[in-house]
């Protein structure tokens, strides 16, 4: 049996939310591709598009890098932020003296921690609401 060729990426994870992405980042040409789509299908709309472009843009890379992506978990906004993120963290890893400081400067090196607040016992469904009290 042959043996596959082994193609060097560069790997990152990036999370936002509930949502995970593992990405693979890869020198030449290539489609990228987000679950086995096209990322622009995956992802459409022109505000998404600006939204996954960013890091390509910033590195000034959009022709001399492509990206496949395995995504899970949350919505299709915290996925893009989560696609984001970790493109940004493998392009930090290809190249850290060249990408990590334009990637920094705008912010897309940073992990964003706001998750979903828990549900308290006794709020009547909502995580800050108050049950309503009887004035007598």
């Amino acid at each position: 049996m042959p043996r596959k060729k082994k193609i060097n990426y560069t790997y990152a994870i990036g999370r936002r939310k509930t949502a995970s992405a593992r990405v693979r980042l890869f020198k030449g040409k290539g489609e990228n591709i987000v679950n086995g789509q096209p990322i622009e299908k995956y992802f459409s709309g022109s505000v998404n598009k600006v939204g996954w472009t960013k890091p390509f843009k910033t590195v000034d890379a959009i022709d001399k890098y492509y990206v496949t992506v395995k995504v899970e978990g949350g919505g299709l906004n915290g996925q893009l932020d989560a696609v984001v993120l970790g493109i940004s963290r493998a392009f930090a890893k290809e190249n850290r003296e060249k990408f990590r400081v334009p990637l920094k400067s705008l912010g897309l090196l940073t992990r964003d921690p706001r998750i979903r607040e828990r549900r308290k016992v006794g709020t009547g469904g909502k995580a800050r609401r108050k049950k309503q009290s009887p004035k007598r």
